[in-house]
């Protein structure tokens, strides 16, 4: 069985299947990047919980930075949110994301506790 939630005529915030929570991509407000990345986690927190899942239960992460010169930076801050053991297989890459003030974009994708 498929589960969308909080559906809307684009897109679902949440798609389950098989145990497995898929997220949309979350963005973050904010000047830095550390802001954007810091809030965009906050987001991706509130949409694991919704889904029954949680940091721990990451299993992968792709992330979108609109300039890779924002790395560490972005880094930083995931690494300090990631649950130390429970680093998810993860790719990153530069990409021109949707506006232009937007310097990250995160995709989730957990099991479901």
């Amino acid at each position: 069985m498929i589960e969308r939630i909080d559906t809307g005529p684009r897109m679902s915030k949440i798609v389950k299947h098989d145990g497995v929570a898929y997220l949309c991509g979350q963005v973050g407000d904010g000047d830095t990047v550390a802001d954007q990345t810091r809030d965009c986690l906050s987001r991706v927190d509130a949409l694991l919980h919704k889904a029954g899942s949680s940091r721990e239960h990451i299993l992968q992460a792709t992330i979108w930075l609109s300039d890779m010169k924002d790395f560490a930076d972005m880094n930083a801050v995931w690494d300090a949110w990631v649950p130390k053991g429970f680093a998810p297989a993860r790719a990153c890459g530069e990409a021109k994301l949707a506006r232009e003030t937007l310097k990250v974009e995160i995709i989730i994708i957990a099991a479901c506790d």
